[in-house]
């Protein structure tokens, strides 16, 4: 059955395409012969009591030389769209959750959106994880200078992080008795105002910080390690680290059973975890990637199940 799918995203001009999850996603609804529609987060809007959006018809060719073709903007009722994804790269602000209140209004009128917008508001992505206490290593979420010092002190070595942002921003690694440790909290709480995450350090980064995609709480087969740099502790791909798909663990697989079910059941079709040894460190929900590193490295098509998946939601309808 032929569907009109609209996604909200960051401006597709400025997109990489080898490595750009939400461009898989469109090729592969392309390919099913679905209408897709383009919306930045400006676009939309309430009005006459409806959620609604400035959507552009959006043609996809898997080409760097020209990949994308846009048509003639219309405002139109998000709820005409089958389904909506919410692709929107944090950082995760007020206007990101503003963003969200409209999508839940054209959820409520029957447009399907990928991830459910209410989750994309309760489910932090660094926080969320502390719900899977057997899955996570020794962490914190605080404002205070003396409770951060003092896990840095007990752990000897602690990676401190601010809870709405991606891309490795902002992370540091803090040893104990590091004479920057002032500065560093300072800077992420913004002297007591604002929260951070403290987690342990995990050697076992120095192997790669694991993405383990989720399409509707089940995982790939496969994974993507991010192998940091010799000069640098963060698995991040935008921080210079290096991508090595391989097969995913036992121990990938069974924190996927553990989380995969409590997400399906928040209406998150498309999730990845960030694993770094045994332990579960993020549940990315916004806008995971690593798809097109995945299915060039082993000919899978992770976009295409989440597009199968989306279809079976639609029709059981």
């Amino acid at each position: 059955m032929k569907r009109n799918i609209g996604v909200v995203m960051d401006p597709i001009g400025s997109i990489k395409i080898a490595k750009d999850s939400t461009f898989a996603m469109l090729l592969a609804a392309a390919r099913r012969g679905w209408d897709l529609f383009y919306m930045e987060l400006g676009d939309l809007c309430l009005l006459d009591g409806m959620a609604q959006g400035v959507m552009r018809p959006l043609a996809v060719q898997d080409d760097p030389a020209g990949w994308f073709t846009l048509g003639e903007p219309e405002r139109r009722p998000l709820h005409a769209l089958d389904a909506v994804l919410m692709r929107k790269d944090p950082p995760f602000d007020m206007e990101y959750v503003y963003g969200t209140y409209l999508l839940e209004l054209a959820a409520a009128a029957g447009c399907l959106v990928v991830n459910d917008p209410r989750t994309l508001r309760d489910a932090n992505e660094k926080v969320f994880a502390a719900h899977f206490p057997d899955c996570v290593p020794p962490l914190s979420v605080t404002r205070s200078a003396a409770l951060l010092r003092e896990l840095i002190s007990t752990w000897g070595d602690a990676v401190l992080k601010p809870l709405d942002g991606m891309g490795g921003r902002s992370i540091f690694r803090v040893r104990a008795g590091d004479p920057n440790t002032g500065v560093i909290i300072e800077t992420l709480t913004d002297h007591g105002r604002r929260f951070c995450m403290a987690q342990r350090f995990i050697p076992e980064i120095s192997a790669g910080d694991r993405r383990v995609l989720l399409v509707d709480g089940e995982p790939a087969p496969y994974v993507l390690a991010r192998i940091p740099s010799p000069d640098d502790a963060r698995g991040n791909l935008a921080a210079g680290a290096r991508a090595e798909p391989a097969p995913i663990s036992a121990r990938e697989r069974w924190i996927a059973g553990r989380v995969g079910p409590e997400l399906r059941r928040r209406g998150v079709l498309f999730a990845g975890l960030d694993v770094i040894g045994d332990w579960l460190t993020e549940i990315n929900i916004t806008s995971p990637t690593c798809i097109r590193e995945i299915d060039r490295a082993y000919g899978t098509d992770i976009a295409g199940d989440l597009m199968t998946c989306i279809a079976e939601r639609l029709d059981a309808r």
